[in-house]
């Protein structure tokens, strides 16, 4: 639905059974340019949901899970004598940042903002602002770590994780080191 105002990134593999849309209907008069973009070489998981209606934009390189949720509106509940679903929330709009993954069933709410190179733990529901770098999980999803440059990836405690390339992972594990 509002497939004019979806634009999809080169190489990017959309799954089965995903829902990707923009409007309150098929027959909506007027829509964004620019709804929902989704950036190059993506991976939006089987059963994902994207729904926009002012406006998600995904970054390069950003994997989702299966049952991905993201939506930049909800509805509002103030007129006690309106049904809850006739009642529009406001539309606040989501960015996700490039190299970022989402795990499966993760849920994006309206007004996030997640930062690049970020990991999203699966089944977490994420609202505001995440920095770069991060690791969340949970629901309401915190930080878990962050990445500090000449240090690695430290944790509220002071646990800290070693920075590793890709090659210095491959060998430690082909080598069976920790």
């Amino acid at each position: 639905m509002g497939e004019r105002s979806i634009h999809i990134g080169r190489e990017t593999l959309i799954g089965r059974q995903c829902t990707l849309t923009v409007g309150y209907g098929p027959d909506a008069p007027v829509l964004p340019e620019y709804g929902l973009i989704i950036g190059d070489r993506c991976v939006v998981g089987a059963f994902s949901t994207l729904t926009a209606h002012e406006g998600i934009e995904v970054g390069d390189d950003v994997w989702f899970g299966q049952g991905v949720f993201v939506s930049d509106a909800s509805h509002g509940y103030q007129d006690p004598d309106e049904p809850i679903g006739q009642q529009m929330g406001a539309h606040q709009p989501v960015s996700i940042g490039s190299g970022s993954w989402i795990g499966h069933r993760a849920m994006i709410l309206p007004g996030s903002r997640i930062g690049r190179n970020v990991v999203v733990g699966a089944g977490s529901v994420v609202r505001g602002e995440i920095p770069d770098h991060a690791v969340v999980a949970g629901i309401p999803a915190r930080v878990l770590r962050t990445f500090e440059p000449g240090v690695g990836w430290v944790n509220g405690s002071g646990d800290i994780r070693p920075i590793l390339t890709t090659e210095e992972l491959l060998r430690r594990l082909t080598a069976g080191t920790p």
